[in-house]
């Protein structure tokens, strides 16, 4: 569990990691007040009250909590046939267990984007569950027969009501998806997403399929905008994606199979790409182990390779590049491996920045996390190494992590 709440604490004796520059202090401390950087500085640390709590670093690097933005907390399991015996109650426990490990391994911030609902934003915000700060966007819109319909081909029942905790909804026409998003962003969505093409997990459609029309798409990013949210969209092949940013979404999610017409458009519209590289190199090893339907695990191979290339096409050309994991039930464990793949292609101090400012700025909490500027959100890390020189130093956490600090909070 937590620690009391301290009013203060003064953080000394730290090197200090600014990612939005890639540098490091030496020699300095920090200081929170109320859930917030308060104060940093080089050198000697003012004297601290009495009765404020002193954490000594040794040395330790001090930088911004992690965010993924890209997380399923909802889905545990593999196993569908299991999942749907469970109560809401039920999952909704198991998915806070999964947001507190998510918290341990350093992430302190992290925007579901299928799954998770508002109780369970609401159950961490109040301390009743530990885990981090969760931006979340209620279900995913699925059209009938996309990424976001798992009945069983021999299932022609019409989805009813849909309240069941689940990672999708399904809406058709213009008309359903305006209803469906109101609906979304009046239970506290912070952003819409759009399942536009087939996926590695949906075992009936295939990932180049494209899904949802132009008009359907026009009509979730007018509601989104009016309510001063944002679309992002499930997409791989550029039919898709493509589409999705000429209808002025604002991020796309995997994007493995892009080209230079998608590269143009993400930086035309300033747009951001989550690529996530670990869920499928974790389902390509340990899917069918971990009970991945034979149907989803032969698609592995169609966006794994692709997904590294992608990534250092984008980077390259300077595209908005935001960290993002999509490890689903017993996988999510490899949430740090993400790092990992990453450095193949990306410097450390630009992985960094896709995990901190760049993710703050998708989030729309620039200068609130993902920063060490005073007045930000105190979630701060304290890491034996320099990440800037090996980014395995995050991937470690058993040997190099000393402590989680969120909003002030030693965990």
């Amino acid at each position: 569990m937590t620690t009391p709440h301290p009013v203060r604490l003064l953080i000394t004796d730290a090197r200090l990691l600014h990612p939005e520059n890639g540098e490091m202090t030496d020699a300095s401390w920090l200081e929170v007040a109320d859930g917030r950087i308060a104060a940093l500085g080089t050198g000697r640390p003012p004297a601290a009250p009495q009765d404020v709590p002193v954490l000594a670093a040794g040395g330790a690097t001090v930088m911004p909590g992690l965010v993924d933005a890209h997380v399923h907390i909802l889905l545990t399991t593999f196993d569908r046939t299991e999942s749907e015996s469970w109560s809401p109650g039920y999952a909704t426990v198991r998915a806070l267990r999964e947001a507190e490990r998510m918290l341990r391994r350093g992430f302190t911030t992290v925007r579901d984007v299928g799954g998770a609902d508002h109780g369970m934003a609401r159950a961490i915000d109040e301390g009743l569950a530990l885990g981090p700060r969760l931006i979340h966007g209620g279900k995913a819109l699925s059209q009938t027969g996309g990424h976001g319909d798992v009945r069983p081909l021999g299932d022609d029942t019409t989805p009813c009501c849909q309240g069941h905790p689940s990672f999708a909804r399904i809406a058709d026409g213009a008309d359903a998806v305006r209803t469906a998003a109101r609906d979304e962003f009046r239970k506290g969505a912070a952003h819409l997403k759009m399942l536009i093409s087939g996926g590695v997990a949906s075992p009936h459609d295939e990932v180049s399929a494209v899904q949802y029309s132009d008009d359907e798409i026009r009509a979730a990013v007018t509601e989104a905008e009016n309510h001063n949210r944002y679309v992002t969209v499930h997409a791989y092949h550029p039919r898709g994606v493509n589409r999705a940013l000429r209808a002025g979404v604002r991020c796309v999610e995997h994007g493995n199979l892009l080209d230079d017409d998608t590269i143009r458009l993400l930086l035309e519209h300033d747009a951001y790409l989550v690529p996530t590289l670990v869920t499928y190199d974790q389902m390509a090893r340990f899917g069918k182990h971990a009970g991945m339907p034979e149907q989803s695990y032969r698609k592995i191979a169609e966006v794994h390779e692709a997904g590294l290339t992608a990534l250092e096409r984008a980077h390259r050309a300077g595209v908005n590049l935001v960290f993002g994991s999509d490890l689903l039930g017993p996988l999510q464990s490899a949430q740090l491996e993400e790092f990992t793949l990453r450095a193949q292609v990306q410097p450390p101090a630009d992985i960094l920045r896709a995990a901190t400012t760049t993710a703050a700025r998708l989030l729309r909490m620039e200068g609130e996390i993902g920063t060490l500027a005073v007045g930000a959100c105190a979630d701060l890390l304290v890491v034996d190494g320099n990440p800037l020189d090996d980014i395995r130093v995050l991937t470690r956490p058993e040997q190099h992590l000393r402590h989680v600090i969120k909003a002030g909070t030693v965990i």
